[in-house]
């Protein structure tokens, strides 16, 4: 779609199918590190790569499911109807890869340099990316993917459980490295080599993996994550949107914006209906941030109609709307003053506070979970350019704290906007925000769980393709992850 920003980073792209492509062995050799990569130089192309794509799957796959916003006009199936076709995942699947491998060659060079904090950066990283993959996948080649060069052509899969407990356990080791482990010197286009920060997104993603285990009761998250809570000084986490791991860019080359012209973000969408009525209910000010208003014709001339989206699962026949809807906002993602920053999400501040209230709720704990879910909402309002609280936000007897799990992912929902996958995670591990269905929705309006593997994977790693889809229940988009169980 558009170039990306260092040759390594082009080379790596022809990845295609990092665990497991017949031409992976040639594509996977190891450079001599001395010469041809250090740690630093690979931060950059990793976070502003998987930041770019996944802003875009979000816009076009997890809006669709997640009832956010959809094409139109939408004449038949679509992702918004349930249809996850057999290959809607390989995208996923390829980037994820592509980035680990990025991730394994920066853990290497910073042995080779003797550079620990990058490190601690690359489990940050492998954490942040394999999460990614896991949750939309369930068990994948991990422990022994991208070993082609020690001659591991077939890698096995790792069951998810696995791959939860060595990430999490990462996360922990990284959270004592960063402490005494030097400064960073390298192409950081996140947080400017502020080592303080990585430490505290490497915290944040920890947080974010305990709970997204927490129905596991082997995991004891909520306690294991009560403990974080209470022992900032052990765990520091985002306190503040600033701190947050959300990229700024300014469209200019070589940070040009996730679309390459602003039409292709504009045209040919309209904003969900569950979503802006949502939104309108709590006189939200991020409606006029997200999307345009809505117009009708009267005398033939269009009328202000406010903020009005569109039934997600509709039948196909446009003639049911007699309006035009509300449509993404065009600088929210593109402005038409190229250079002005717009925000891409990787993890925001406001979902930290998000856990928070959830763990407080859980424990009983009715004020610190309101405190929390009052940071989290004004977090999620303020994250976004341009984004004002409304001193009388919580007065809105919809916004008020009412003590519910619904109230609080319901908000979360909001603030997920634009957040890769997590909307469609979060909702498969709670069940909220409860979504309207429609008989035009395919597997009887329950929402898909999962992608399927890539479509080559069953040709060049049959055996333990076969192993990991029967040790799941099948290779299917219901077949739920081991979280969800």
């Amino acid at each position: 779609m558009k170039k990306r920003i260092i040759a390594v980073f082009t080379l790596i792209n022809l990845v295609v199918l990092s665990s497991c492509t017949k031409d992976f062995e040639d594509l996977n050799t190891n450079p001599n590190l001395s010469e041809k990569v250090t740690p630093g130089s690979l931060v950059t192309p990793t976070i502003y790569g998987m930041s770019d794509y996944f802003t875009v799957r979000s816009y076009d796959f997890t809006w669709q499911l997640m009832q956010v916003g959809l094409p139109n006009p939408s004449i038949a199936l679509g992702i918004h109807r349930y249809d996850v076709s057999e290959s809607a995942g390989n995208g996923t699947w390829n980037t994820t890869y592509t980035h680990l491998r990025n991730v394994r060659e920066m853990e290497a060079a910073a042995v080779a340099y003797n550079l620990p904090v990058y490190k601690a950066v690359a489990i940050t990283l492998k954490a942040y990316i394999g999460g990614i993959l896991t949750d939309s996948f369930g068990d994948v080649p991990f422990s022994e993917a991208l070993k082609a060069e020690e001659d591991v052509k077939q890698p096995k899969f790792d069951t998810q459980e696995e791959i939860y407990t060595s990430l999490i356990q990462q996360l922990e080791e990284a959270n004592t490295i960063y402490l005494g482990a030097g400064s960073m010197n390298g192409n950081d286009f996140l947080y400017n080599n502020k080592k303080e920060n990585w430490r505290k997104f490497n915290n944040s993603l920890l947080m974010r993996m305990l709970l997204r285990a927490s129905n596991r009761p082997e995991f004891n998250s909520y306690a294991r994550l009560q403990a974080m809570i209470a022992d900032p000084v052990k765990y520091p986490v985002f306190n503040n949107n600033e701190e947050a791991a959300i990229i700024k860019i300014n469209g200019v080359a070589p940070y040009d914006y996730a679309w390459s012209r602003r039409q292709d973000f504009v045209n040919a969408e309209a904003m969900g209906e569950f979503f802006v009525d949502l939104l309108n209910g709590l006189e939200d000010p991020r409606r006029a941030l997200f999307m345009t208003k809505a117009t009708r014709i009267v005398d033939k001339k269009p009328v202000d109609i406010g903020f009005k989206g569109i039934t997600s699962g509709h039948s196909g026949d446009a003639s049911q709307f007699n309006f035009t809807p509300s449509t993404p906002n065009g600088d929210l993602m593109y402005p038409e003053a190229v250079g002005t920053p717009i925000h891409q999400i990787i993890m925001s501040y406001a979902e930290v506070e998000f856990i928070k209230a959830e763990v407080a709720l859980q424990a009983g704990n009715q004020a610190a979970a309101k405190t929390a879910y009052e940071k989290a909402v004004t977090a999620a309002v303020t994250q976004w350019r341009g984004g004002v609280m409304p001193a009388d936000y919580f007065e809105n007897a919809k916004a008020a704290f009412n003590g519910t799990l619904e109230q609080i992912m319901n908000q979360k929902y909001l603030g997920l906007f634009f957040n890769d996958y997590q909307q469609w995670f979060e909702y498969r591990r709670t069940g909220f925000p409860k979504l309207p269905t429609t008989p035009h929705m395919i597997h009887n309006g329950v929402m898909p769980s999962r992608f399927m593997y890539h479509t080559d994977v069953s040709r060049f790693n049959p055996e333990n393709y076969r192993i990991a889809a029967d040790r799941i229940g099948g290779d299917g988009v219901m077949t739920k992850v081991w979280w969800e169980k």
